[in-house]
């Protein structure tokens, strides 16, 4: 098992007071979604210090824009939007009647795994399904998009697929940046953020854990 060192101690005044809240967030008007998202997106790469290929930058801005609207997310059932299972959507590209069904079966779990683990990773906690799972199905989905299209014409997306999958976590931790700007870490935060470095690795969440002065010890076989 890893542990955490508090570097920082903490007064018994706070340690009586109730854990903290974060801050609601400021709600600001956006003129252009896709120049919002390729802003933050921009500044967010630059602070993970991750580089990635100008066509795979645009990819995830037009992804990023795209899921923004909950119909292109979600999907219609009886019961209202819903979203398929990672699981599912791999059975349906691997028996899709056409390759090209099956490469738009992939891309879409691909999407939605990046998408949902750099949003949503805090939603993770406590359920059997959590962000690592997301990571190995998507980064293999754009695997495999990546090799199929490179036999074909369709070697500039090939690339893009490739690097996705290669650089999947660190987008990852990327998304994640972009989503949680200007947020306050709560102590259930902290704890989140260390979970996730023990699963993945993430640099991300071992530099801001250092920063909220946390001290993560690796569990044995941790990616550091």
């Amino acid at each position: 098992m890893g542990s955490l060192h508090i570097d920082t101690p903490r007064s018994a005044e706070r340690q009586r007071r109730e854990p903290r809240r974060a801050t609601p967030r400021r709600v600001v008007p956006v003129a252009n979604l896709a120049e919002f998202f390729r802003e933050n997106l921009h500044g967010a790469l630059e602070r993970q210090r991750l580089e990635v290929e100008t066509h795979t930058e645009h990819y995830v801005v037009n992804l990023l824009t795209l899921f923004a609207r909950s119909e292109a997310l979600y999907e219609r059932s009886p019961d209202g939007l819903r979203l398929k299972p990672l699981v599912a959507m791999l059975a349906e590209a691997l028996e899709a009647p056409s390759l090209t069904d099956r490469h738009r079966g992939l891309q879409r779990l691909g999407d939605v795994s990046l998408f949902m683990a750099g949003f949503f990773a805090g939603s993770f906690a406590r359920k059997l399904i959590d962000i690592d799972y997301h990571i190995a199905m998507g980064g293999g989905a754009y695997r495999s998009l990546a090799e199929a299209l490179a036999r074909g014409r369709g070697h500039v997306l090939a690339q893009v697929f490739a690097e996705l999958s290669e650089k999947f976590q660190p987008l990852v931790d990327t998304l994640n940046d972009v989503s949680e700007q200007s947020r306050e870490h709560t102590d259930e935060d902290i704890l989140r953020l260390y979970e996730i470095w023990l699963k993945t690795g993430s640099r991300r969440s071992y530099r801001l854990l250092r920063r909220l002065g946390v001290s993560p010890a690796p569990a044995a076989g941790t990616p550091q």
